[in-house]
């Protein structure tokens, strides 16, 4: 049957299923579900809600115990218990002090603050934290505490464990089975490293692809998210009323964000979903409903809002609904810092968040002036006595369904410390299965593909041998950005799992990342996609994709005048615009973002995998692909539905027909170059960050100023510079008379020498001013906007036609330099006046 006929008859049975499933319908507010005015007071119905129930049962002795443990605790210790503080700013002497509950890892944290420790390292620390909770000394009886870390695509923040692809690629596979197996394997990998408890799974839909975590959501369908909750969370902690229920081999897992943190308007990551209660049930919820009947033992409370209110101050939704109708019988944990959004509330206090139903928060850096704040608001009743002993008592159950009391010292537990299972074979047979069957196929004109393995092939571009870009960000480190193929001892690029693949068969493979070969190739294999992010750093204005040059269009071109066939591969966390892309591709293959196993693209790319076995494309799209750049928000169901491939799209190899050329008018200026340059510690393209030292070093770290990681810290020890960088660009549009770039930032050490603040073009400078008086006279410690007028720096409007490092800062003394934005900007009422000019 010709894959279209079968498409057409999975749409129309899709359509059929929705109008019959309430909870699978994909309310529309154009259809007449209209979402509740922002300003109006957010009023919620639990009622309207299903009555569930959590898979694991209530225990009389279970609670008899936490009775007694409750009243053995002072006001103090109770308060401690629903506090959590990140690694990188509690010791473990800190946790015996202030007999905290819990700690986590950020995306960012490793132990001892090595992002990059051993598995032995983690036990290690773990130890230590363990050990200072159960010191007996001062009280009466000692809470174990529990450990969270987010490893939501598998151990993501250690070096060597399985990575497998992120959850948009699982989704693609739709198999609740194979997701139940990753569950498995990565709480084995948690559990060798001494922790306890995972925050995943993502049980987002998104909605709209601009999202920076669309690729943390399975699908747009509420379905697949729906069949996927049960699923992974059976599979880390095991299958609720058994005996192996949060065994040694599992760990506790995280539904979350609670709830709609993909139905935000414009894909805002931490925004606001101003949607009705209707489309939170029947969408938003999916996950939640199966994730709750197998047990789940946490939920996080989402940093967005619905209709204009916090989730982390709805009351109503996480008491009401979630506790009351939903049935969850575990924690409610915050998320990064995002108790100090609430009104009224900073990072350092926040009574309304538990109020509300937050139990424990996370509270990365603050945490000491949080717990007194807390404590203080619990002496003056401000928060009753009784919800922080429901608090302490939610997470006490927790720990005890857990085993925390009985499995004793980290190190001593089955599993830790058992490296071997790190990204062992049978783990990375799965993540390699992930990567086959979430591959989808959206070309194939000519039936280029399968690939014979004895063939002459030419692989090209960066992506096809980057480990970073193969698995993308919340790895290794919160962005993913700065990962190697020494991060990953037991993994496989693409390009090593072409070379696999070929080997055995005689083939030819000749790797060139500029597209240049010596023999000519019978067909070309281009790898190439999105450069890592995560969260709000990936958000988008459209869906276009937009690297940071287009050499691999140059590539492409170049190749099909030779007659060479070119099959795509594109790594992405979401579906994006490339109808220039796929005009230029003969195949192209929608490969998400992997993980750790590149050999399992090759396995499906070619007649026969590397172990003899044939493979096609199974993966399906659980992603609309759009047809035009605005598309961001298309979604399957939706009125006006036309994307370029519909939800469930996915060609097999043996399936016939042609991709005719699709319409490039759409695209962007490339070199169009807008007025923000860098902006939530991200630099935004074209631009990269480039920096070097002359004498000492020239360090550059992240920090927090208004949300995680959103600014960077720059150390000038001696001489040396720091440049955004990109390809020339023109600015013209931009550079007025009453224009300047304007600097976001805070002066930590004042300079003692000159600050050159220049713009150049290549090797030309075009102008360059001494900013050094101005950051003097600017109160140190104390963030303030610098404006540098750009007539300043070059009054001649050709000179802005061609920009290539619109910001260069050099020093040649010692200063540190806080940032969090540059932008192009209106001048000052006082900002007329040039600094000194310089060489």
């Amino acid at each position: 049957m010709p894959n279209a006929i079968k498409f057409s008859m999975r749409l129309a049975l899709c359509f059929f299923c929705a109008s019959l499933l309430g909870a699978c319908a994909h309310s529309n507010p154009a259809r007449g579900d209209v979402a509740a005015s922002a300003a109006e007071p957010v009023t919620v119905h639990p009622e309207i809600w299903p009555q569930g129930r959590s898979g694991l049962a209530r225990d009389p002795a279970v609670e008899a115990r936490i009775e007694k443990l409750l009243s053995e605790l002072t006001v103090e210790q109770k308060v401690g218990q629903i506090i959590q503080a990140d690694i990188g700013s509690v010791t473990p002497a800190e946790v015996k002090q202030y007999r905290l509950g819990t700690i986590l890892n950020g995306g960012s944290s490793g132990p001892y603050g090595d992002d990059r420790a051993a598995p032995e390292q983690w036990v290690k620390l773990a130890d230590e934290y363990w050990d200072a909770s159960m010191d007996p000394d001062g009280v009466k009886t000692p809470i174990p505490i529990l450990w969270g870390i987010d490893a939501v695509h598998g151990h993501s923040n250690v070096v060597g464990a399985t990575i497998f692809p992120h959850n948009i690629g699982l989704g693609a596979a739709n198999d609740p089975a194979l997701i139940e197996r990753i569950g498995a394997a990565t709480a084995v990998e948690v559990a060798v490293t001494g922790l306890d408890w995972t925050f995943a799974p993502t049980l987002a839909v998104a909605r709209d692809d601009r999202w920076g975590r669309t690729y943390e959501s399975y699908s747009e369908d509420p379905k697949i998210v729906g069949a996927y909750g049960g699923a992974m969370v059976r599979g880390l902690q095991g299958v609720a009323g058994t005996d192996g229920f949060l065994g040694p081999d599992r760990v506790i897992a995280t539904a979350k964000h609670f709830i709609a943190d993909g139905g935000t308007k414009n894909g805002k990551d931490q925004g606001d979903a101003a949607i009705s209660e209707t489309l939170l049930r029947d969408v938003h919820a999916a996950g939640y409903f199966s994730a709750i009947e197998a047990g789940v033992q946490s939920a996080m409370a989402s940093f967005s809002s619905w209709n204009g209110q916090k989730m982390h101050g709805n009351q109503a939704l996480l008491q009401d609904v979630l506790f009351g109708r939903l049935g969850f019988d575990g924690l409610v944990v915050g998320d990064w810092n995002a108790h100090g959004k609430l009104p009224g509330c900073s990072n350092e206090d926040c009574a309304a968040a538990v109020n509300a139903g937050v139990d424990i928060y996370m509270a990365p850096d603050g945490w000491k002036p949080l717990y007194a704040s807390t404590l203080a608001s619990v002496r003056s009743g401000e928060i009753p006595i009784e919800r922080l002993d429901q608090a302490v008592s939610r997470i006490l159950r927790v720990k005890i369904r857990a085993g925390a009391f009985e499995k004793g010292r980290p190190s001593g537990r089955a599993l830790a410390g058992k490296t071997e299972l790190m990204g062992s074979p049978k783990h990375r047979a799965i993540a390699r299965e992930a990567v086959r069957k979430s591959l989808v196929l959206l070309k194939n004109n000519g039936g280029v593909l399968p690939l014979r393995q004895n063939a002459n092939i030419l692989v090209v571009g960066s992506g096809a041998d980057d480990m970073a870009q193969q698995t993308g960000g919340w790895t290794i480190s919160w962005q993913g950005l700065d990962t190697t193929h020494a991060d990953f001892p037991q993994g496989q690029t693409i390009i090593e799992g072409i070379r696999e693949v070929a080997a055995g068969a005689g083939g030819l493979v000749e790797y060139s990342t500029d597209g240049s070969f010596s023999k000519k190739p019978d067909v070309a294999i281009i790898v190439y996609g999105e450069k890592p992010y995560a969260e709000f750093k990936g958000d988008l204005t459209d869906v276009e994709f937009k690297p940071e040059n287009s050499s691999h269009l140059e590539q492409m071109r170049a190749l099909k005048a030779a007659g060479i066939p070119v099959v795509s591969v594109f790594l992405s966390g979401r579906p994006l615009w490339v109808n220039r892309e796929l005009n230029l591709s003969d195949a192209f293959v929608a490969a998400w973002l992997p993980g750790s196993e590149g050999g399992g693209v090759a396995d499906v790319l070619f007649e026969k995998s590397s172990s003899g076995k044939a493979f096609d494309f199974a993966g399906r799209l659980s992603f609309s692909w759009p047809r035009t750049p605005d598309q961001t928000a298309i979604n399957f169901g939706d009125e006006g539905y036309d994307p370029l491939f519909a939800y469930g799209f996915g060609l097999t190899k043996a399936d016939s027909g042609v991709l005719g050329q699709l319409d490039e008018t759409m695209a962007s200026t490339r070199r169009a170059i807008g007025k923000d340059i860098f902006a939530s510690g991200r630099t935004l393209a074209p631009w990269t960050l480039k920096h070097r030292q002359a004498g000492g070093a020239l360090t550059i770290s992240n920090f927090d100023r208004l949300a995680q990681e959103d600014a960077k810290r720059i150390i000038w020890n001696d001489a040396g510079w720091l440049a955004f960088k990109g390809p020339a660009g023109d600015m013209s549009g931009l550079a007025t008379p009453d224009s300047a770039i304007m600097l976001s930032m805070r002066v930590e050490t004042a300079p003692t020498g000159p600050v050159i603040f220049r713009v150049e073009n290549g090797d030309t400078i075009l102008g360059s001013v001494d900013i050094g008086d101005m950051l003097r006279a600017l109160p140190v410690g104390e963030w303030a906007e610098l404006r540098v007028p750009l007539k300043c720096i070059s009054k001649e409007a050709a000179d802005w036609r061609s920009v290539t490092a619109p910001v260069v800062i050099k020093a040649s003394s010692p200063f540190t330099l806080g940032l969090s934005g540059i932008k192009i900007a209106d001048l000052g009422e006082n900002d007329d006046a040039c600094p000194a000019a310089a060489n």
